[in-house]
């Protein structure tokens, strides 16, 4: 659970953060009726919103079992995982795009006595969502291991953490776009530019928004455990009346539960009180290797018999 406890801080981090900075971005529009500080505002609400669906799908997660969901509520998490980034391309990305070409089409440079807010709450927000970007990176080190960035966001069977250290990661890289965008108009008068800086934080949301709908949708329909999670399991299987592991399959219910089933192969001249006694013996040690495991089911068989089936 240390892990789900992770996750929440770095979400409620990137939460605290963005909450400010849409509030200082908007203030900023409505100063210079920038299009880049106002796609980065809707950018920055948006994200608001998505931590607030991941912090709603975790409490759901929570939910005990019951007659109509025997397994749990656990990949509830993945379902608003899912959602966040239907938000991310619909609210951020294309709202964005279509700034972009309404600013193309219309461009004004940034004028009045206010054009120098833009960039001192860009480079304010840039601080805000490093900090949040650094509690992310921080709080995922604790579980990534040995593996890279790419991989830990493409295996994690918890999904918070990728969804915010993407969306940290984007917001940064869309400041960055806003503040070339505004640079560039002021020092050139040309609005154009502006349009430039949006278009790119719209493309950039949209892409990130696709990694996301991809990666969680793979946890949706359901993924096994880590190869060396399988590996431990079919170890810790093989024990006192237990021969062999004639097929395993295994599934994560939610990031923190993984259903277990296995074919195990017993002496034939066991009892059925020996057998009984070696299936609980080899659930205790499954359980001990791989925590998560704790739905277990094993049946008992003989390989000459299924060999002999085939």
């Amino acid at each position: 659970m240390a892990h789900e406890g992770g996750s929440t801080r770095a979400i409620l981090a990137a939460l605290a953060a963005n909450l400010g900075i849409a509030l200082t971005k908007f203030i900023a529009y409505l100063l210079t009726l920038s299009s880049s500080m106002l796609a980065e505002s809707v950018h920055s609400l948006a994200d608001s919103g998505n931590q607030l669906l991941l912090l709603l799908g975790g409490k759901r997660a929570r939910r005990e079992a019951d007659a109509a969901h025997p397994f749990g509520y656990g990949r509830e998490r993945y379902v608003y995982s899912f959602i966040v980034s239907i938000v991310l391309f619909s609210l951020g990305g294309l709202f964005a795009l279509y700034e972009a070409w309404h600013k193309w089409q219309d461009p004004h440079p940034i004028e009045g006595r206010w054009w120098w807010v833009p960039l001192v709450v860009l480079g304010a927000s840039m601080v805000l969502e490093g900090f949040s970007f650094r509690t992310a990176i921080i709080e995922s080190n604790h579980t990534r291991g040995d593996q890279s960035w790419v991989s830990f966001v493409r295996t994690a069977k918890a999904p918070e953490l990728p969804v915010v250290l993407l969306e940290d990661f984007g917001a940064l890289i869309g400041l960055v776009l806003a503040f070339f965008g505004v640079s560039l108009t002021l020092i050139t008068g040309n609005g154009k530019f502006d349009a430039l800086g949006t278009a790119g934080i719209g493309i950039l949301l949209v892409l990130i928004a696709i990694v996301l709908a991809m990666e969680t949708k793979s946890l949706l329909l359901g993924e096994s455990a880590t190869a060396k999670d399988v590996d431990a399991i079919t170890t810790a299987l093989v024990g006192p009346g237990v021969a062999s592991v004639i097929h395993l399959r295994t599934l994560h219910l939610g990031p923190e539960e993984l259903l277990v089933a296995a074919k195990i192969e017993v002496d034939g001249a066991t009892s059925a009180a020996d057998v009984a006694a070696a299936i609980d013996a080899a659930e205790t040690r499954v359980r001990a290797a791989v925590p998560i495991a704790r739905v277990i089911y094993l049946e008992p068989d003989l390989r000459r018999a299924v060999e002999t089936s085939a």
